[in-house]
């Protein structure tokens, strides 16, 4: 699990998972056993910045969020985070934005967006609209297709069992012209912040993950399978093979995560 080497593998494969079906079942018990600290150690492990890329995020899509009849589903939403970004940036407009919705496929997860999502819009000072939560598999959804104008996902799509089929779902679901986004965690290559980040991700992180979570494998498994999860170009390069048009990514914080973009042709 901690070889550096990248296999080419359909998708993510946790310790003893061979198949789609394994690597699935593996991933949803271990977000449903960390539901309860995630964003106690999102927070602590990001050193907050978590919440400026998630901001970032939904900034970066603020023209479609503004659109008053554009759909937005966050993939992967985990607690809602980004879900509630869309939602806030969709607020700014002067007339109603997008209408949000969310999917995870962890039960406790979505329980926990749920009510965030609930006790922030009962605080006028925090505001937040409605997200219609789905409980569904990233590689199934139970949507139409071509339902929606944006679709994002946040540090989830590196735990997909499928990469490509993962692709596929999201390009059939896009309205034609609709935009993707995909926030995912890099290795740095800087001379002096690359080695330092390198330790800290596989040595400080766990170590602190497994304090706070109980959870002996979650936070070894984020930077094995960051190490495992394909470079920003060789990713670009998979979105165009899955049909993506106008496939682009940016760097943030020194490399150490990427928003990737494309459209449906």
């Amino acid at each position: 699990m901690g070889s550096a080497t990248r296999d080419p593998l359909p998708g993510t494969r946790p310790e003893g998972a061979q198949t789609d079906e394994e690597a699935a079942r593996h991933i949803r018990r271990m977000f449903s056993d960390i539901a309860g600290r995630y964003d106690l150690l999102n927070h602590l492990l990001s050193c907050d910045l978590d919440r400026l890329w998630r901001r970032r995020t939904a900034a970066a899509f603020d023209d479609i969020l503004q659109l008053p009849h554009a759909r937005a589903l966050d993939l992967c939403c985990g607690t809602g985070d980004l879900a509630l970004a869309l939602g806030r940036q969709a607020m700014h407009s002067s007339s109603p934005g997008a209408e949000i919705f969310a999917s995870d496929f962890a039960h406790p997860m979505l329980l926990r967006a749920a009510e965030k999502t609930r006790t922030r819009r009962g605080n006028s000072a925090e505001g937040a609209r409605g997200i219609g939560y789905c409980e569904a598999d990233a590689l199934h959804l139970p949507f139409p297709d071509a339902c929606f104008d944006l679709i994002t996902i946040a540090f989830g799509f590196r735990n997909l069992a499928n990469y490509e089929a993962g692709l596929r779902e999201i390009l059939r679901l896009l309205h034609p012209g609709g935009s993707v986004g995909i926030l995912e965690f890099c290795e740095p290559q800087g001379r002096f912040f690359g080695p330092l980040y390198g330790f800290y991700f596989r040595r400080v992180l766990p170590l602190i993950g497994r304090m706070f979570s109980g959870n002996e494998s979650a936070y070894g498994y984020l930077p094995a399978s960051v190490e495992r999860f394909p470079g920003p170009q060789e990713l670009c390069g998979r979105m165009r093979a899955a049909g993506f048009t106008g496939v682009e990514f940016e760097l943030w914080t020194r490399g150490a995560v990427a928003l990737f973009r494309g459209k449906r042709g």
